[in-house]
């Protein structure tokens, strides 16, 4: 006989708390004091259509799709870590990675073997894949930037953003993307210190 399916009971739990990175706003931008900051599942929803889009035949798109999604889920239940929190590079892995055990015990084997081990394969940069991810990770990151200087009418208030990203960029497509966010943020900033002040 095969082994019975998890019940849906389970499979209700794992998206309940799937559900939850709506409600985790990026911690980047509450230090920032950015009103109504993005969510976890916003900036994962915008990297996976950014993986969607690529046109780079060497990678596996379904894969880097799969990679956005998974990528921050266990922040669910650890919350969104950020540097500020002076919490160290080991135990944020420590908390994520019981995080993700916990989720996938919720889900069928094969399901959770897929979901485990994609996390694994972002969080060790394994692949072409998970490297290009972590690529739209930071990009994604800083053209939500820009959107809230805009937002905000406050051209370059967030550059400590972009001084974290500086040189990490290498995928010719995200380098080219930076290019275009980076071109427009300087001209809109260039706008506002020639502008006269009254």
């Amino acid at each position: 006989m095969a082994a019975a399916p998890l019940g849906a009971g389970s499979l209700l739990q794992f998206l309940r708390l799937v559900g939850q990175l709506q409600r985790v706003p990026r911690t980047g931008w509450v230090y920032r004091n950015v009103e109504k900051p993005e969510s976890v599942s916003d900036h994962m929803y915008r990297m996976a259509v950014m993986a969607l889009i690529t046109e780079d035949k060497q990678l596996n798109k379904d894969r880097c799709v799969r990679l956005a999604l998974v990528h921050d889920m266990a922040e669910c239940i650890v919350g969104d870590i950020a540097p500020a929190d002076n919490i160290s590079k080991a135990e944020k892995h420590q908390r994520e990675e019981a995080a993700m055990k916990h989720l996938t015990q919720l889900l069928s084997e094969d399901l959770r073997k897929e979901i485990y081990e994609l996390w694994e394969e972002y969080e060790h940069q394994s692949t072409a894949e998970a490297r290009f991810v972590k690529e739209l990770d930071q990009c994604e990151m800083i053209l939500q930037a820009s959107e809230y200087e805009e937002l905000g009418k406050m051209p370059g208030r967030l550059q400590d953003f972009y001084d974290s990203t500086a040189g990490k960029f290498n995928h010719p497509e995200v380098v080219q993307l930076v290019s275009s966010i980076n071109t427009e943020r300087n001209r809109k900033i260039a706008a506002t210190t020639s502008e006269p002040h009254s």
